[in-house]
């Protein structure tokens, strides 16, 4: 089957276009009640990434109305318009994460037993990997993804209880007494603005944009070690010190061809850039295959050697960043549906850490945006013409950007990925000795985090912090299995704004295990069903949080819908 006839045939080509536009969202849609260009709804979720979708799945589940808005015109945040595969746990397949969560990747599993030409093996594996990369046991294509979300907010859309509106950032906010009455839109479509009246927003976006807009309280960059008393923490606060971003993309490798790209602008300069970094990154420029190890901060080798080249019989060394995250293995699929691998590129050499891109000008903002990309297409570049190679030449010509994979004219993604959000000021923040602690619990022979009464979930990763564009290097350290503690979605002073991704309440060194995929969709989950909790029991978040009867009541509904409150068991 040709690709084209398939994605016809499985939905994927129409995916960037299937939920209707703002225009004729608000006409079609009584999720909300429209009154000329102002909206009434029950939930307002600003931002459209995993959190964002888990909150709308949640709430609407629970009966409230809601309306969803997302920036770009993909849903799915990290995993689709920032093409990020799946970062999760090492018990992902039987424990730790949502029992929504876990139907959304059995569904990418099936979708692509359903819809793609597997071979038997492949179709009868019980953890099937479509591209197999090392990052993940689920590495998939960003469409497939989408396809997975719209199919499971189709009911919603269709039958009036939920609207989305896509192309569409939040401007304005009125707020009043603690409160957050409507929040302004704006469409990349329409020049007239909309309001949107709700009893409950959850900012669910990638940088926390609600809380400037609304005056809530929040954090950014690094807290100083006298604040949060946290082994790793910066000796002053630094507010602008965050992680670097990433301008990911998909590549495959086209043995024979030349698909080398225009020299980018600014490629002589990335060529000899090394990072001043503490402690220093290498002696070698970040276009290399070298980098800081991330757990001894020691120079490292890497190898990148691009399958169906010449030289498929060398057996790298080293981790080979092809198959790091790869999201398409050729070799699970039958005939010729993919005459070639997909790698996403998200690696070290495209780590940007020149600037952030939130509570800057918007002039530092585009310069910053402008310099992702460029370090992008530079690393493109760099590879193409430059990269090392075993039989002693430089380059691979043959690598080609797939922009049908992330629905792009240039090939990059549509969103760079942002590791580190706005923070909101909780009535609980989360600290490395938290999740770190001297003396950690010890359950079944695992040894957990601190455990927190008001939780709502669930998750683990490496505390994984990337360089900052203030100097620092990786910080790589284990941490336990930990919970979601309530508080840390509520704001100390807003009544009604909810955190519904990494934006919650943590800190520069405790967001690393709380901003991967699982962990993101869990906050987002538990956002809406409190917001719909709250619209259905007329009491605040903060009156659950503190009165026992009314807190169980809430974590008894998580727990019957499928949360897993504590790694107990």
């Amino acid at each position: 089957m040709k690709r084209r006839d398939f994605l016809q045939k499985s939905g994927l080509a129409a995916a960037a276009c299937w939920y209707p536009t703002v225009a004729s969202a608000a006409k079609v849609s009584p999720a909300c009640r429209c009154m000329g260009r102002e909206i009434s709804t029950d939930v307002c979720i600003v931002g459209g990434g995993l959190g964002g979708c888990a909150a709308a799945m949640a709430a609407i589940r629970m009966g409230a109305r809601v309306v969803m808005v997302e920036p770009t015109d993909w849903i799915g945040g990290q995993l689709t318009q920032q093409i990020v595969p799946l970062d999760e746990h090492a018990w992902i397949e039987s424990e730790g994460c949502t029992k929504s969560y876990r139907q959304f990747r059995n569904a990418i599993r099936e979708y692509y037993r359903s819809n793609y030409p597997l071979t038997e093996c492949a179709k009868n594996a019980t953890h099937l990997n479509p591209g197999n990369g090392s990052v993940s046991r689920l590495c998939h294509e960003p469409r497939v993804a989408l396809a997975v979300l719209q199919q499971q907010l189709a009911k919603p859309v269709a039958d009036g209880r939920l609207t989305i509106l896509l192309d569409t950032v939040a401007t304005k906010a009125d707020v009043c007494r603690d409160r957050v009455c409507a929040v302004t839109l704006h469409s990349k479509h329409d020049d007239t603005p909309r309001v949107v009246n709700a009893r409950y927003f959850i900012d669910a976006t990638e940088t926390g944009d609600l809380l400037p807009l609304t005056g809530t309280e929040y954090v950014t960059g690094s807290e100083s070690a006298a604040e949060t008393g946290e082994e790793h923490a910066s000796a002053t606060a630094r507010p602008g010190n965050v992680q670097a971003a990433t301008w990911c993309y998909p590549l495959e490798y086209d043995e024979g061809r030349d698909h080398t790209i225009d020299k980018p602008e600014d490629y002589n300069f990335w060529k000899t850039y090394i990072p001043a970094l503490t402690p220093e990154w290498s002696p070698h420029p970040l276009l290399s295959l070298w980098y800081s190890n991330p757990y001894t901060l020691k120079p490292k080798k890497l190898d990148f050697l691009p399958p169906d080249s010449a030289y498929n019989d060398v057996h790298p060394k080293n981790l080979n960043l092809w198959k790091y995250r790869r999201i398409i293995d050729k070799n699970n699929f039958s005939g010729e549906h993919f005459p070639n691998d997909i790698s996403i590129i998200n690696w070290p050499q495209n780590d940007y850490m020149l600037g952030g891109v939130y509570d800057v000008s918007p002039q530092e903002r585009e310069k910053h945006l402008r310099g992702m990309r460029q370090l992008s297409l530079s690393l493109l570049y760099w590879l193409q013409t430059d990269a090392p190679r075993p039989d002693g030449k430089q380059g691979w010509k043959g690598l080609r950007l797939r922009g049908d994979v992330t629905g792009t004219a240039d090939g990059l993604a549509k969103h760079p990925y942002i590791r580190e959000s706005r923070r909101l000021k909780a009535q609980f923040t989360v600290t490395e000795s938290h999740i770190r602690p001297e003396k950690p619990r010890e359950i079944n022979g695992r040894k957990l985090a601190e455990n927190f009464c008001d939780s709502v979930g669930v998750g683990h990763y490496i505390l994984d912090l990337h360089p900052t564009v203030e100097g620092d290097n990786y910080l790589h350290v284990d941490c336990c299995p930990f919970q979601i503690p309530l508080g840390a979605l509520l704001p100390c002073r807003m009544k009604n704004l909810l955190a519904g991704c990494k934006n919650l309440g943590v800190t520069h060194i405790s967001n690393g295990p709380y901003r991967v995929h699982p962990a993101e969709w869990n906050i987002g989950e538990a956002a809406g069903e409190l917001a719909a909790y709250c619209v259905n029991r007329r009491r605040l978040p903060r009156t659950v949080r503190c009165r026992p009867r009314l807190l169980n009541e809430y974590q008894s509904q998580l727990v019957r819908n499928g949360f897993q409150l504590d790694w107990e068991g």
